[in-house]
């Protein structure tokens, strides 16, 4: 039989997120594909670094989504594919893709536009 597990444990999964990678994140978005993990060298192409909230997501429901504002100038031109999320000693905690994981306003980027994140949403599996 499967686990199934309570709303609030569920909520407490996602939000270790947030804890993990602490007041002082960065989220970083690149060209390159994802790589195999978060061991992994970063994807080639890198462009746009955005340094998160403090307090960066929400949690409940076993769902955490956005806060506040994730947005950045670009400092690269490409087609944006993956990304990465790091605390503040630059150690890569979360990755995706930013079709489905993350999505952005464009994924075309050209250096100096603004690059806004509009939609992170990550569920625990398991009701």
């Amino acid at each position: 039989m499967a686990f199934q597990y309570s709303s609030t444990l569920r909520t407490n999964q996602v939000a270790q997120i947030q804890a993990t990678v602490g007041v002082s994140g960065t989220l970083k978005i690149f060209s390159g594909a994802e790589p195999a993990n978060c061991a992994a060298a970063d994807p080639a192409g890198l462009l746009a670094t955005i340094t998160l909230p403090a307090a960066f997501l929400t949690s409940s429901g076993g769902a955490t989504t956005i806060a506040g504002s994730w947005t950045v100038a670009a400092s690269g031109t490409g087609t944006a594919a993956s990304w990465r999320m790091y605390d503040g000693s630059a150690v890569c905690h979360v990755q995706g893709n930013v079709t489905t994981d993350l999505v952005l306003n464009n994924t075309s980027i050209v250096s100096g536009q603004t690059v806004t994140v509009t939609s992170f949403t990550v569920t625990a599996g398991n009701a």
